[in-house]
């Protein structure tokens, strides 16, 4: 919706939820979608944008269902987002008190748009952002756009599986003194393969340091809504959150919150990130998408039952993946690692190689042969993602999983895992480098120069090389197989087969 009208009281406290006594009373309602759908069950002649119009005939509603073109409303409707107490600001005040926040901000364009915000307001902070280096590449282009400086944290990286982790507070703090002014401390939690991190160290040594905690917690918008789940980043200690929950907690695809907690940064944040949101936030916003995050917030408050029964379904595939002993459970090893504190249940990341067959394969055999998708393969791994409050069949991923064959002459297969690359040096901050003049050159000739371009293996998106480093010969080696690798795709990259590179001139 128009992004000055969305907005929630400000007050250090979320209010009381009233006793349930109607369709929007408390957390049992869902006034925004309501809205939307009471405003498409009057008969409207529409001479306004959208373009479709909600014409019954037209081939949209004909391919799509007439249902969905009569919700696609433009904003600023009196009755949904015009005026004072709309639906759409009891929906935010409602989201805020669900995730514990002081102030929260509906997101068309996925959590990408809440770590492009959050990194756009740290330079109000400080010069440096102490980042995760396994961040999302989407952090990566809030850097651009910031313009900060960057000192980067690495991750511990399982060289068994070739993924990366995550950080632990004493690599945080000593980023943090050597780096007198940083802005910010930026982590990643809980990881694309189910890693959580020790957030509440991490905010402690980054408030010790007198900086805010960012926390991309895409992957985890619907921890605390189950005791079974891990703790969220609000309630340990985190400043701001970005929360993609269209991945496990229900919503529309692109959509996602951004959470504000009510600490010791609050008052200087908020006006930045409400005045940042308005920067990338479009003045179009789909109907749809709000009116998702509105009954997602309210299937994960209200049916909590629900999400245990994923949870349990998610321990159904591991307990059997486990007692079959073809594949093993790569969260399993989770605990050798000192900054992982715990794992996601929700989350099934399989060791497909320990059972003969790539990931990379074994994703593509499940698509074409069993038409099961899983979210992610690497070489070694797939992972499987069940969302919350939903009931998959597990059976027949178990089955249709040991039914693929074993082409590999061992569990390393012929030539062996490319592990995880080692980034380059950083010569320019990413915002000189991809604002630099720039020339095109065949991979090859790009080992040694400096990337104008960021290029990330995806999903997950984590980037292996960002604007201003040096583009090693690994870092080429491990892009081009991963381009080559079915359904391989690397983000940023000029070409498929990542043949040619963008440096700087």
């Amino acid at each position: 919706m128009r992004t000055t009208d969305q907005h929630t009281p400000h007050s250090p406290c979320p209010s009381p939820v009233p006793a349930p006594s109607g369709p929007d009373a408390g957390q049992l309602g869902a006034p925004y979608a309501e809205a939307v759908l009471r405003h498409a069950g009057r008969d409207w002649l529409r001479l306004n944008v959208p373009g479709h119009a909600a014409t019954p005939g037209s081939d949209l509603a004909g391919f799509f269902g007439a249902r969905i073109t009569a919700l696609d409303f433009p904003p600023l409707l009196d009755g949904i987002d015009l005026g004072a107490d709309t639906p759409l600001d009891r929906a935010l005040e409602l989201a805020a008190e669900a995730w514990g926040a002081r102030r929260t901000w509906f997101l068309t364009n996925g959590a990408s748009q809440g770590n492009q915000i959050a990194s756009m307001v740290a330079p109000a902070l400080g010069r440096t952002l102490v980042v995760q280096r396994s961040v999302h590449s989407s952090v990566i282009d809030g850097l651009v756009l910031s313009g900060m400086d960057a000192v980067f944290v690495q991750p511990s990286v399982d060289p068994g599986q070739g993924i990366a982790h995550g950080v632990n507070a004493p690599d945080v703090a000593a980023a943090l003194e050597r780096t007198p002014d940083a802005a910010a401390v930026y982590i990643v939690s809980p990881s694309y393969f189910g890693a959580v991190a020790d957030v509440r160290a991490i905010a402690d040594a980054a408030h010790a340091a007198g900086v805010p905690l960012i926390v991309d917690e895409a992957w985890g918008s619907h921890f605390g809504f189950h005791p079974a789940l891990p703790a969220r980043a609000l309630s340990l200690g985190a400043d701001l959150v970005t929360s993609s929950t269209h991945k496990l907690a229900g919503s529309l695809t692109q959509s996602a919150m951004l959470h504000l907690a009510d600490g010791p940064f609050a008052d200087r944040l908020e006006p930045l990130v409400d005045r940042a949101f308005r920067l990338v936030q479009s003045t179009s916003a789909s109907a749809l998408l709000t009116a998702s995050l509105d009954l997602a917030r309210r299937n994960l408050v209200a049916d909590a039952e629900a999400t245990g029964g994923s949870v349990g379904a998610a321990d159904r595939v591991r307990s059997a993946v486990r007692a079959l002993g073809r594949f093993t459970v790569v969260s399993d090893g989770f605990h050798v690692f000192p900054d992982i504190l715990g794992a996601d249940p929700l989350r099934i990341p399989i060791d497909t190689r320990a059972g003969g067959i790539t990931g990379h394969e074994a994703r593509r055999l499940l698509f074409r042969d069993h038409q099961i998708m899983v979210e992610v393969a690497t070489d070694a791994a797939i992972v499987a993602v069940i969302g919350a409050g939903s009931a998959p069949d597990t059976d027949r991923f178990v089955e249709a999983l040991h039914t693929l064959p074993s082409p590999l002459s061992g569990p390393g297969g012929a030539g062996g895992m490319l592990p995880l690359p080692e980034p380059g040096a950083t010569k320019l901050t990413a915002r000189e480098a991809f604002l630099s003049p720039t020339r095109v050159v065949v991979a090859e000739e790009a080992v040694g120069r400096i990337s104008a371009d960021t290029l990330a293996a995806y999903p997950p998106g984590i980037p292996n090389v960002l604007p201003g480093e040096v583009i090693t010969a690994d870092v080429v080696r491990f892009l081009q197989r991963t381009a080559a690798a079915p359904n391989g795709h690397v983000r940023g990259a000029l070409d498929p087969g990542v043949t040619r590179l963008r440096v700087v001139a």
